[in-house]
């Protein structure tokens, strides 16, 4: 499934950028340009971002 229209940018790509040290909005959209167009999947990015700190404090 795309998060980011405007770059084609799926949900398995941002998942592998946070495995390689992507913690922010800004370091997913310099690593694949996600959230640089229309700007409408940030809210998206933001929710990936948020999830996965929940799943990794809960396993910690």
């Amino acid at each position: 499934m795309f998060v980011c229209i405007c770059r084609a940018v799926t949900v398995d790509e941002v998942h592998e950028h946070c495995d390689a040290g992507a913690y922010t909005v800004d370091d997913i959209s310099d690593r694949c340009g996600a959230g640089e167009g229309c700007g409408t999947c940030l809210d998206k990015l933001d929710s990936i971002l948020s999830e996965r700190l929940a799943t990794a404090t809960s396993a910690a």
